[in-house]
């Protein structure tokens, strides 16, 4: 039954951590014109940046895992979003005196985020939570079928 939780447990933690790249891949694109942000100057981009983390389970599953082999520790890990860094690129100057935000070039300095980049990340992301949810409901399947084993 701990192999059913962990499982669980694996497929749940890729699955938060894909909703977090969604998430900031939608916040990317909402702020791809944001030239004037609270901390000044134009939005910046985020990146989500993925760890490996050892998996929780009840009855101490990842426990006798980590004592075993090393296929079956790596096996016992899951996914956590470690954080969501902030890009340094330098930002797009396009020509447009009339803009609140031009320098006095007449430049205003725009995100450097490129729309089918981030277009291609959501997708991916929403893949792979597809992916995490099809586990969660073969597992699901399994554990029923595996209860009417014993009937």
């Amino acid at each position: 039954m701990s192999t059913i939780f962990s499982s669980l447990e694996i497929a749940s933690s890729g699955m938060s951590a894909q909703r977090t790249r969604m998430n900031v891949a939608a916040m990317n694109m909402a702020n791809k014109a944001t030239t004037r942000t609270a901390e000044g100057g134009p939005y910046r981009r985020r990146d989500v940046v993925l760890s490996a983390v050892d998996v929780q389970t009840p009855g101490g599953f990842a426990e006798r895992l980590r004592r075993s082999v090393s296929e079956a520790d790596e096996a016992a890990q899951g996914v956590a979003v470690s954080e969501v860094a902030v890009s340094q690129d330098d930002p797009e100057l396009v020509f447009d005196p009339g803009h609140p935000d031009a320098d006095p070039d007449g430049y205003v300095a725009y995100p450097a985020v490129n729309g089918v980049k981030e277009m291609v990340n959501m997708m991916s992301a929403a893949r792979a939570y597809e992916a995490g949810a099809k586990m969660l409901s073969t597992v699901k399947t399994m554990a029923e079928k595996a209860l009417t084993i014993g009937r």
